[in-house]
């Protein structure tokens, strides 16, 4: 089976000629990831998934550490094909994305600044637009089954 590839992603999160986020550290993204992925465990909607697709934690985090680290600060480091990683996941939905939009957002807001939430963010919304787009999560496929009535 062929799988698309969408490469760059983390470059069309990160916007058409960004430049790195003055100000944002490796030790804030390292902050951010680490308590987001707590509370995304704890989440009624995300913890299952996670639980479900996410054996070794450590390697998870730092894989997304760097993809942060990329996005932020234009590092490179990030290798991984986060389309084809997302494909493999039954009854992903876009509510699922959006859940992941709030929970960063709430956990951005918690743990930085006002400037590099924001910068976070407008990033984060990128992502989620590019992977439910790459992904066919439009439509029926949109919405959480909890939301379809």
């Amino acid at each position: 089976m062929t799988t698309s590839y969408t490469p760059g992603l983390y470059a069309r999160a990160a916007g058409p000629g960004s430049e790195p986020v003055a100000g944002v550290t490796e030790a804030r993204i390292r902050e951010l990831v680490g308590e987001f992925y707590r509370r995304a465990q704890e989440d009624v909607v995300l913890g299952p998934i996670f639980a479900e697709h996410i054996d070794d934690w450590d390697r998870h985090l730092g894989r997304m550490v760097d993809f942060w680290s990329a996005v932020m600060r234009g590092t490179g480091r990030y290798q991984g094909r986060p389309v084809q990683v997302h494909q493999g996941i039954d009854g992903l939905t876009g509510g699922h994305f959006d859940r992941w939009v709030t929970l960063f957002e709430a956990t951005t807001r918690d743990v930085c600044s006002p400037a590099e939430a924001e910068a976070f963010l407008e990033r984060a919304r990128r992502m989620r637009e590019a992977m439910t787009r790459s992904l066919g999560l439009v439509g029926p496929k949109a919405r959480l089954d909890s939301e379809r009535s």
